[in-house]
């Protein structure tokens, strides 16, 4: 099949682009570079025997992004991954942040209806169209944080609440995808995910926490931790969300219209303090950190309940933690190269 990845040069955008590939599927990606680590994606994606396609584009520019479905379409599916992803920029870049996420996606759902209407549209959405949750009583154990009343995390009926101007473009973007399946008949889904990790992630402080932590603890850069480092998060390996894409496509008349959230679940879950542990037993030795204060729209837990997308179309995790942090950590330190320029 036809299959265009919007922000295929990024971290989930490289890997996804490189299983499609390797099923032997025709793959166009946009991507305007201009993510950390996206060029060297790109360079690695060049070396595959392949037939891929890459346009450098910016999703914000509707001339270009209808001429090119006008040219290019149809395409049997589109994965929309292209989007600016860190709420500490969204802050101080609101406007670009709402020109990426919100109307980058418009765009690309305006070109969708006029050009490839029989396409399945996958939306990369976000955890935090949740909000503060700020209702939901948390207690600490063990030395973590999680949810008093609920073992298996937040489903997709909780109310959403945009808190930051990240969580408002996402979110923007996550409710018309809903709705041009609803309006215009489209085929399309928007998956919640939540901290997704793997192989060919270039984390940064500001995004991408246990990519940047295992970086960061393989080439003895500085860590921060903002909080107390009890704050938990459900985790998923790269690999994991790829089938997910594939299973949803497959059930893409069973999805379409819906949300679901998309992370490793309440089996899937670690602390930043709890990582950090995972790596030192890794490297050998103890990892030094400095705290600064809690950053904004940081929850001090976030574990989604994935049931519905099991009972839906029947996708589950199967990589946990602790393999899957030994399969980026075995990644990065043999790859150390490639982090040579890394700041």
């Amino acid at each position: 099949m036809r299959v265009l990845i919007t922000g295929g040069a990024g971290f989930i955008g490289c890997n996804t682009t490189e299983r499609f590939i390797k099923k032997g599927h025709e793959v166009i990606i946009l991507d305007n570079l201009s993510r950390k680590g996206s060029e060297k994606n790109l360079k690695y994606l060049k070396t595959l025997k392949t037939n891929l396609d890459f346009y450098q584009m910016d999703i914000c520019n509707f001339e270009v992004i209808d001429k090119f479905f006008k040219s290019r379409g149809p395409f049997d599916l589109i994965i929309h991954l292209a989007a600016q992803v860190a709420v500490t920029t969204s802050v101080k870049e609101p406007r670009e942040d709402f020109e990426i996420n919100a109307y980058g996606t418009f765009n690309l759902l305006e070109a969708c209806r006029k050009y490839s209407p029989e396409s399945f549209f996958i939306y990369a959405s976000t955890n935090k169209v949740y909000g503060g949750m700020t209702d939901i009583e948390i207690v600490q154990e063990n030395g973590r944080y999680q949810y008093k009343n609920l073992k298996n995390g937040i489903k997709e009926e909780r109310l959403l609440d945009f808190h930051s101007p990240y969580g408002c473009s996402k979110g923007a973007a996550d409710q018309y995808t809903i709705d041009y399946a609803r309006i215009y008949g489209l085929k399309t889904v928007s998956l919640r995910q939540s901290c997704i990790y793997g192989y060919r992630q270039f984390g940064v402080e500001d995004q991408g926490w246990v990519a940047w932590f295992t970086i960061a603890s393989v080439l003895g850069k500085d860590l921060t931790i903002y909080g107390d480092g009890k704050q938990v998060r459900d985790v998923l390996f790269v690999d994991d969300l790829i089938n997910c894409y594939e299973k949803a496509y497959e059930m893409r008349d069973v999805v379409s219209g819906k949300a679901y959230n998309i992370g490793g679940g309440s089996s899937n879950q670690m602390s930043l303090l709890e990582l950090i542990n995972l790596l030192e037993n890794h490297i050998g030795k103890k990892i030094t950190c400095s705290y600064d204060d809690w950053r904004p729209g940081d929850q001090p837990v976030f574990v989604c309940d994935i049931e519905k997308a099991s009972r839906d179309f029947k996708w589950v995790p199967k990589i946990n933690v602790s393999t899957g942090v030994e399969m980026l950590y075995n990644w990065v330190n043999e790859n150390q190269k490639l982090f040579k320029d890394f700041t």
